[in-house]
């Protein structure tokens, strides 16, 4: 099979999703309602308990701030990858998952065609909020919104495998919510997203080993290091390795009639 057609059928499946996101504005609208909470609340918390003055300038909180926003980032992606996994559960529900898997592309290859789509939707969200939050006053160093991109799209490619795997032992369509809270609050607050991991140790080493092993914590950790034009070689090699790990059990798990066969065993009992 040539070149082309792969690429048309990235660029339909890619296009579907951007347009279908386009659409849903209250998605995009709490996809950044949701950080830009947490940046003004949590800076005006961290604030209050160093007592700085609202009117003094304000270089010591702005540290926390700038700290917390790839954490913040991190959010969003894992937020979008888990909506997009909410999706793919409808597609099947609905089988228009099945219509697409009746082309003659394998089956990896779409699955990775969605994946790679929400992970570009999560993209244009994060830059939207980097933008706020750089009009807001918290500005990285400006090759590191180039730096920033690779990490994003593997970040964005880990927890959206990650949703995917999920996806796949989801049987009906009311299920996902609870299985969404149950894996999206340990994964960020168990995390190095909004308080270092040499901090969390002091508080608890428990708390600490469970961020140290949790992957949302390295994923989280390449942002940082690559928005200040930094690498981490360890947190992009964990990050990269357990996205392989988790796209290829969801790959291999993947059943398109499970929704259908679900809801007609249901009908018939």
């Amino acid at each position: 099979m040539r070149l082309m057609p792969w690429l048309h059928c990235l660029r339909g499946v890619v296009g579907r999703e951007l347009l279908r996101f386009l659409h849903q504005r209250s998605r995009f609208l709490a996809a950044l309602v949701r950080p830009l909470v947490w940046l003004f609340v949590f800076a005006a918390g961290f604030r209050m308990a160093l007592g700085v003055a609202m009117t003094e300038p304000y270089q010591t909180y702005i540290l926390y701030e700038v700290y917390i926003v790839p954490g913040l980032v991190g959010m969003i992606q894992l937020f979008n990858g888990m909506q997009s996994s909410l999706s793919m559960v409808y597609d099947r529900e609905m089988g228009s998952m099945r219509v697409l898997l009746v082309s003659p592309f394998p089956r990896w290859y779409l699955l990775v065609c969605k994946l790679l789509a929400s992970t570009l939707v999560s993209v244009v969200q994060v830059y939207v909020f980097l933008a706020i939050a750089g009009w807001y006053g918290i500005q990285a160093p400006l090759a590191g919104y180039l730096w920033i991109l690779p990490a994003l799209l593997v970040s964005g490619c880990m927890v959206g495998a990650l949703g995917l795997l999920l996806s796949t032992f989801v049987r009906q369509l009311e299920n996902f919510a609870g299985i969404m809270n149950f894996v999206i609050f340990p994964m960020f607050f168990l995390s190095s997203a909004l308080y270092p991991l040499w901090r969390l140790r002091e508080g608890s080493h428990l708390v600490y080993q469970i961020a140290a092993l949790n992957p949302f914590t390295h994923a989280v950790e390449m942002i940082r290091f690559a928005l200040y034009e930094r690498v981490n070689g360890e947190a992009i090699l964990i990050s990269v390795t357990v996205t392989l790990v988790l796209l290829g059990l969801a790959i291999l798990g993947y059943n398109p009639s499970r929704g259908l066969m679900a809801r007609k065993g249901g009908a018939g009992d």
